[in-house]
């Protein structure tokens, strides 16, 4: 009896188990919310094989160090986030800290995602949880070892890079600046994350930070600078320029093409327009830095005669004889960033096999540019590039065969991959 009255004594003393809590769903404004907020990062982009499905990962993301394969989003449980934590999806976004405790790679751009908003970022995870699971299997680490140079390969290396080039924390406004420029630069130095292509990086892959913005060598591309430099940046562009580009995919002077074209495709021609008009803002107060000057090339130069007369025979027809352009159809030549930028590997490779402008419902047909690679030498191609880079106000440093050849030697490889 005495053991029987124990046993109910004891079990009338202890705390009552409460049942397990029901997380509540989110609302249909937190999901909408998350969808735009995925949009703005780009998300779809790397997280798809050209091709597959959306967000099931797989991509390989070309660095300098090698590739890196990017991981299924979709809540399928075994293969994707599907039984991620909140806090797990958080620190992943925050700090870089993966699933298990493993570090990523910064080719996911943890170094930018660190500044978005907690809500922000359970939003999108609220978004990411209504998507169909895909089972997919992403062997990364595999991928790691066969494709990532040492030290790269070990992933445990990360721990040295984020303490010399990752810095944790939050976005802070600010208070002198208007909502519209925090606004756009929330959405740049965050989920935009631009500087990962604008920004020139070190040897080891981090930011540059001295120069934000200035322009980055990416995938055998020229990332074109961001700062009020009127040869080399959007000194010449208006608010409105810069919003019709990124809704439209072109405007009078430029068209996207490349990974631009895709930030548009997928990114940029689907967020609101106050988000671009913020962006725009925050962009055109960015400062230009300043560069050593040169002059240009004189017109009785012998290079820049025989790329004027290359020019006149192969690009005046669609870029007329003054390097004008036909606005928002064929890119104005004069005065353009890319045609006047440090690096002239864009202009090469455009010139040596093509780009195709992306396509948008604002501006549903992309046109293409041919490829002359086909039918013009090493010296011939520099001969025209540097006669466009010294044209019509133009100045930039010239180009010289040997970097012709160069581009032409790794675009082979790409194409051979």
């Amino acid at each position: 009896m005495r053991i029987i009255l124990a046993i109910i004594a004891a079990l009338l003393a202890a705390p009552a188990i409460a049942p397990p809590a029901i997380a509540a769903s989110p609302s249909f404004e937190v999901v909408q919310r998350g969808q735009a907020l995925a949009i703005a990062g780009d998300c779809v982009a790397c997280h798809t094989v050209p091709g597959g499905t959306p967000f099931a990962g797989g991509r390989a993301i070309e660095t300098p160090f090698g590739n890196v394969l990017t991981p299924n989003l979709t809540p399928d449980r075994e293969t994707g986030i599907g039984d991620w934590s909140d806090e797990v999806f958080l620190r992943a976004m925050q700090t870089g800290i993966g699933h298990d405790g493993e570090h990523l790679y910064p080719a996911f751009p943890y170094p930018y995602y660190t500044h978005v908003g907690r809500e922000d970022l359970l939003a999108i995870r609220s978004w990411l949880a209504t998507l169909e699971p895909v089972r997919n299997v992403v062997a990364r680490n595999e991928a790691v070892r066969n494709q990532l140079s040492f030290p790269f390969d070990i992933r445990l290396s990360m721990a040295a890079w984020n303490a010399l080039f990752f810095e944790n924390g939050l976005f802070r406004p600010m208070p002198s600046k208007s909502a519209e420029w925090n606004r756009g630069a929330y959405l740049v130095e965050g989920l935009g994350h631009c500087g990962a292509c604008h920004t020139p990086k070190n040897s080891l892959g981090g930011d540059r930070t001295s120069a934000t913005l200035q322009g980055g060598a990416i995938q055998d591309w020229f990332a074109p600078a961001l700062g009020s430099d009127l040869r080399t940046g959007l000194g010449g562009w208006s608010v409105d320029d810069v919003v019709e580009y990124l809704r439209a995919g072109r405007n009078a002077k430029s068209a996207a093409s490349g990974p631009m074209g895709e930030v548009v495709s997928y990114s940029t021609s689907h967020m609101p327009l106050a988000d671009l008009q913020a962006i725009a803002v925050y962009l055109k107060d960015q400062p230009a830095v300043p560069r050593d000057a040169i002059p240009p090339l004189p017109a009785s130069d012998a290079g820049m005669q025989a790329g004027r007369a290359i020019y006149l025979d192969n690009c005046a027809a669609c870029h007329t004889a003054t390097g004008a352009g036909i606005p928002r159809l064929f890119p104005t030549l004069s005065g353009s960033a890319v045609v006047q930028s440090p690096d002239p590997v864009t202009l090469a490779r455009v010139v040596l096999i093509g780009a195709q402008a992306v396509a948008t419902a604002e501006a549903p047909t992309g046109p293409a540019m041919p490829a002359f690679g086909w039918k013009l030498s090493d010296a011939q191609t520099a001969s025209v590039l540097t006669y466009i880079r010294n044209a019509w106000g133009n100045v930039a440093p010239a180009v010289d065969a040997g970097t012709v050849a160069s581009t032409r030697r790794h675009l082979a490889q790409r194409a051979g991959n």
